[in-house]
């Protein structure tokens, strides 16, 4: 009978490419190689093998945030070690006295060379309603910051929001106090907000009101109570979170990157120079 083919015969049966004791007569719709069922991965049209598969997936740019950012996952991955920093190192004042006084803001001690103070006191808090009241406010702007800007870009400016807190303590505070906490960078973080929310025309009556509400307490709580509150601290990092916020998310479309970066190293080179004019001047005042 014509126009009839005999049957394929079991040995002459394609085997897949990956697993060669597995007989198929499907193929990769991409490179035509025979795949079996564990090998085949559903595509738009027929099936794909593994392989091509990991190939499309590296040619396909990942998603990026408004503002340059790559949008990696939807969790907020640094806000989330962040505040894991932080409480390991409450637990570590609570396991160890020496720690506070080893790793707080102390301006004599930065001036004698231990320039660490002015990062690791933004981890260090007095008492456990310091902790939480800076944990969940980081909680609360962390993360939509986190997704507006992206992991390294956030990064970079909850890091510059913190030390500009510190330098401004030790340009301003008095030598013989110490201090501690995540405040500056998290008012950086309210600075930043304020800045992001109104580039996107949203509502930023709720973020200013956060905001005075917060300064009113840095100024008003001291004078009428025994508790210290780093003022300078939380005005330092506002104005660094607001100016470095505004400059990520104002920067032009085609220069973007390239402007963040320039911003990220000119405030760094900045607060590297107020800190040297700052020991130089302490030092100098010592000797005289």
């Amino acid at each position: 009978m014509q126009g009839v083919n005999p049957p394929q015969s079991p040995a002459e049966a394609p085997t897949c490419y990956r697993h060669p004791g597995r007989q198929t007569y499907v193929r990769c719709t991409r490179c035509e190689r025979p795949i079996c069922g564990d090998c085949m991965r559903s595509a738009a049209v027929g099936h794909q093998c593994v392989e091509c598969v990991h190939a499309g997936a590296r040619t396909i740019r990942q998603p990026r945030t408004r503002f340059g950012g790559r949008q990696r996952s939807a969790t907020p991955v640094v806000t989330y070690v962040l505040i894991a920093i932080n409480v390991l190192a409450f637990v570590a004042e609570l396991t160890s006295v020496d720690v506070q006084k080893q790793l707080v803001l102390w301006p004599p001690g930065v001036a004698s060379g231990q320039f660490y103070r002015l990062v690791t006191s933004a981890f260090l808090h007095y008492g456990g309603p310091h902790l939480l009241l800076n944990m969940w406010a980081l909680y609360v702007v962390g993360r939509p910051l986190e997704m507006w800007l992206g992991r390294i870009r956030f990064g970079a400016l909850y890091a510059l929001s913190g030390l500009g807190g510190s330098v401004l303590v030790y340009l301003l505070s008095p030598l013989n106090t110490a201090t501690a906490g995540a405040s500056g960078a998290v008012f950086g973080l309210f600075g930043a907000t304020f800045v992001v929310a109104k580039r996107l025309t949203l509502d930023v009556r709720g973020v200013v009101a956060v905001i005075v509400v917060n300064l009113a307490f840095t100024f008003v709580v001291p004078a009428v109570s025994s508790q210290l509150i780093s003022w300078q601290a939380h005005v330092g990092g506002l104005v660094t979170g607001g100016l470095v916020g505004a400059a990520y998310v104002y920067a032009p479309r085609q220069h973007r990157n390239a402007i963040q970066a320039a911003v990220t190293v000119m405030a760094s080179a900045l607060f590297v120079a107020l800190i040297w004019w700052r020991t130089v001047d302490l030092l100098t005042g010592a000797l005289a």
